[in-house]
């Protein structure tokens, strides 16, 4: 069963390729239809191409099943094409499978224009009218038909004097992107069993064939039953039967707010629109959109884990929004949200019976069928605990795998305690075998980091003396988590389970639990001074009430090591004591003008407190090695920053929005990278704060942001601080100026805001870096970025510089300056490729997709220690030039 399931899920793939091209090979075999050829195999789309196969009276039945097999049929008109009557055969059968199998058809015309290939007039016209009238007289109409037909259609059109390789990147691009969708075929389950017949089930159900309506089904059961996995099946055996598709995962984590509704709308728009810039500012706009876009299209819609009628509401409320022959199906814990949205079916997923059960639970614990002859009876009391839970079945198969029948025993056994109708707790099983260590880490997932990135979850639990990169791999050995991506996923039940061993550490007081998630229990805890020093860790995302501090809220939580709140939650008041454990401390609006004075956090970790009243963090020095990250940003009443002294090993330093009240840098300190100070207008006055420039200081800033700061950079300075980057990393900076530095040489760039630039013969690579400098005009967004090439390789990427107000415009021009180092190994590539020297450097800049306006430009090769040598060969030589 589990093989025929496997095999069920993978032949929805039911294509052989995914491009076949039609093209008259003596006029493009040779040229553009090999380089089109081989641009898609480069793209990793599978493409088929006529190498040459013998030609008989008849078209082959190779081809024919070639061009039946594809997905998409690319049909490259040139001048010959309709000399041949295979082409012309080719281009009939296309377009019947175009009708039959829905295969898309794209038109390439190369050389000739389209109206010639839809009225054969013109050089296409005279060859067509070479062909035996006579002879095929009767094939003459179709053929007439069909090129009438596929020059209707959406295609591309290359003319005399374009850029052939732009324009196949442009075809191969599209491709990608737009119409073969690689993604849309989901990964259905590791050991599918029993999916097939619930597929089977949901096929006629569905009755796709029926092209007069539309219809919604419900998929119901309970969480981890298999729902998500039977929808992704029916989503990949069907889904090439329509025009657009979407699969909308997780609907209801995903849907806490309006913000998130919106921004499914958004998702749902771009996949079945195929418009990645489209955006969906509200819910209204959004139905809107959805009814108007989506009312002529034929299109799937699987809207998973769906938990309330207002998601459904927003996102499928009625069939008319979508066209004739649409299916959308619902996946759901609750069938009376089903009932109420009176879809046409309700498909119920039912537990596994005990033979199927057996099968998935060995797959998992054994790696095959049948579990061996003595561990029968141990695996057959497994399947009885699960009662027939696939989720369940997964997690304590995979705990049990490799284990003696001794372990088996034990852990079983201990699983007796647990009532048999109470599924969830079943996985309890292996959370109890895990070391405390993992259990921590796994407590910390389910209650605040399920669904966040690793990138962002790694660094909080890092600071919590946590080992999450090897503690996350044997939570997924265990499978109680799941990488989706970049992204941690654990499942509905696991995460309840977390939650619920959290919750019994103490029923009614939440202040006696190690994690407070739930703004109701943060506030009753933080209100009426209830904390523990049991409490590790809040988190507050919402809180329906303004949350009222007083001195002794956060008095007895000496354990706090996790303190993040949102700005969905409002704090007032003052404290008098925080805990010096704290590792994490991220707060948004902070209603404190200073911290306690007995605040000692010396494993604080990161400091984050943008939009607060702060006035000052606290009073004197501090010794805070620890502490890397701060983000103060749009506190507009501090007036003074800490003694840096004490935090050497600070990276990121944010001050953005601190209009009013700051006039004066400290020292900073030398391991900082990023700094942020835009629209610090107060700074403007105070000359001093400059000497943070100096390059002393900043041998280790990669970063620096001064939009609307007006500290008088003197030029020097800045070149002083690109010839000092001793270690060559990337490095970049803003600040208002309205000339190219005349140490870098000026440029134009062409239409496709480009440039290209010599690298000199003699260059030595060591230590050697490419600045390149715009100049923005007043009231431009604060966005820049460029990509760097040699040859056909990208050596660098400047960044684009967004900050955390992306819209906020600039009150005079600004200078941007972006340093790429050169590596090393480029040398050892080029001498490999046979590139002739000297090389050509190509920068593309990204201005028009954030709408930055430059007045001017300028490139500089930066080569510390032989600047005054290299500036002499750059005016000699004068190799910076245009494309």
């Amino acid at each position: 069963m589990a093989n025929q399931a496997a095999n069920s899920s993978s032949s929805t793939d039911h294509y052989a390729y995914e491009v076949f091209l039609s093209f008259r090979g003596q006029d493009t075999r040779s040229n553009f239809t090999s380089h089109l050829h081989n641009a898609l195999h480069q793209k990793g789309i599978k493409t088929f191409i006529d190498d040459e196969l013998p030609r008989g009276e008849e078209i082959s039945q190779e081809l024919l099943k070639a061009i039946e097999d594809s997905k998409i049929s690319i049909i490259v008109f040139s001048q010959n094409y309709a000399s041949s009557r295979w082409c012309l055969d080719e281009l009939v059968k296309i377009l019947q499978c175009r009708k039959s199998n829905r295969q898309t058809v794209r038109p390439v015309f190369y050389k000739v224009d389209p109206s010639d290939v839809r009225h054969q007039t013109g050089a296409f016209g005279a060859g067509f009218a070479k062909l035996d009238q006579c002879k095929y007289r009767d094939s003459l109409s179709k053929w007439k038909a069909a090129l009438s037909k596929a020059a209707s259609l959406s295609g591309w059109t290359f003319s005399h004097g374009k850029n052939e390789s732009k324009f196949i990147n442009e075809i191969v691009n599209e491709l990608s992107d737009q119409v073969l969708n690689c993604s849309y075929d989901l990964d259905v389950a590791k050991n599918p069993v029993r999916i097939e017949s619930c597929v089977q089930d949901m096929e006629k159900l569905l009755n796709v064939d029926d092209k007069n309506i539309v219809r919604m089904v419900g998929i119901w059961g309970t969480g981890g039953i298999g729902k998500t996995t039977i929808a992704k099946a029916v989503y990949n055996l069907i889904s090439h039967k329509f025009e657009s598709r979407c699969f909308l995962a997780n609907v209801r984590s995903k849907s806490a707010n309006q913000e998130g509704l919106a921004q499914l709308q958004e998702t749902l728009l771009q996949d079945l629109l195929r418009e990645k810039n489209l955006k969906v500012n509200d819910v209204s706009n959004g139905v809107n959109v959805i009814k108007r876009r989506l009312a002529q299209k034929k299109v799937l819609l699987i809207l998973d884990d769906v938990s309330d009628l207002e998601q459904l509401n927003y996102l499928a409320r009625e069939s008319n929004w979508f066209g004739w022959g649409s299916r959308i199906v619902i996946t759901t814990r609750d069938k009376h949200l089903l009932n109420a949205h009176q879809v046409c079916s309700v498909y119920e997923v039912r537990m596994l019976d005990d033979d199927a059960a057996l099968e998935l639970f060995s797959l998992n614990a054994f790696k095959r069928n049948q579990p061996p002859n003595n561990y029968l009876k141990l695996a057959r009391l497994a399947i009885f605990y699960a009662q027939g839970l696939p989720l369940a079945l997964i997690v304590l198969g995979s705990h049990l795998i490799d284990r003696s029948i001794e372990q088996w025993e034990v852990a079983l056994d201990s699983s007796k305690r647990v009532p048999h109708k109470k599924i969830q707790d079943i996985l309890r099983v292996s959370f109890d075998a895990l070391e405390d260590h993992l259990k921590t880490l796994f407590l910390d997932i389910a209650c605040f980091f399920n669904g966040n990135t690793v990138n962002h979850v790694i660094p909080i639990l890092e600071a919590c003396d946590l080992n999450p990169v090897i503690g996350i791999e044997l939570l997924k050995e265990k499978a109680l988590i799941t990488m989706d991506g970049c992204k941690i996923w654990m499942h509905d039940l696991i995460e309840e389970m977390g939650k619920e061993i959290v919750h019994q550490e103490s029923s009614d007081l939440p202040g006696e639990r190690s994690r407070l998630w739930i703004g109701e229990d943060v506030d009753l805890v933080l209100t009426n001074n209830m904390g523990t020093n049991k409490i590790k860790g809040i988190q507050v995302w919402s809180a329906t009430d303004e949350i009222c501090l007083n001195g002794k809220s956060f008095s007895e939580m000496k354990s706090l090591r996790y303190f993040v709140s949102s700005y969905e939650a409002s704090y007032s008041g003052e404290i008098d004591y925080l805990s010096n454990e704290l590792r994490w401390l991220d707060w948004p609006l902070c209603p404190l003008q200073s911290f306690p004075s007995n605040f000692y956090p010396k494993k604080l970790v990161a400091l984050n407190i943008p939009d607060s009243r702060i006035t000052r963090l606290w009073e004197g020095f501090k010794n805070l090695q620890s502490l890397t990250s701060m983000d103060l940003s749009a506190c507009e009443f501090l007036t003074e920053l800490p003694d840096f002294t004490g935090i050497l090993n600070l990276k990121e330093l944010h001050l953005d929005g601190c209009k009013r009240s700051l006039r004066e840098i400290p020292e900073l300190p030398p391991n900082l990278v990023e700094i942020n100070l835009s629209d610090c207008i107060s700074l403007e006055r105070y000359a001093k704060s400059s000497k943070m420039l100096e390059h002393k200081e900043t041998e280790g800033i990669r970063r620096i942001n001064l939009w609307n700061c007006h500290l008088g950079l003197s030029m020097e300075k800045m070149k002083r601080i690109l010839l000092n980057n001793q270690e060559k990393f990337p490095f970049g900076v803003v600040f208002p100026g309205s000339e190219v530095p005349n140490w870098f040489s000026k440029v134009e760039l062409n239409d496709t805001d480009q440039l290209s630039i010599r690298i000199p013969e003699n260059l030595k690579w060591e230590n050697t870096g490419l600045a390149i400098c715009a100049v923005s005009e007043e009231g431009g967004l604060n966005y820049f970025g460029a990509d760097i090439f040699i040859g056909d390789i990208r050596i660098g990427r400047c960044r684009p510089w967004t900050f955390s107000r992306p819209s906020l415009r600039s009150t005079s021009d600004h200078v941007w300056v972006q340093y790429i180092p050169l590596p090393v190994k480029m040398k050892a590539k080029m001498k490999r490729k046979y590139w002739w020297q000297p090389y050509e450097c190509r920068i593309q800049f990204d201005l028009a997709l954030f709408n930055f306006t430059v007045k001017s430009y300028g490139v500089h090769l930066v080569t510390p220690g032989n600047e005054t040598s290299m500036l002499s060969w750059l005016q000699k030589r004068s190799y910076y030039e245009t494309l």
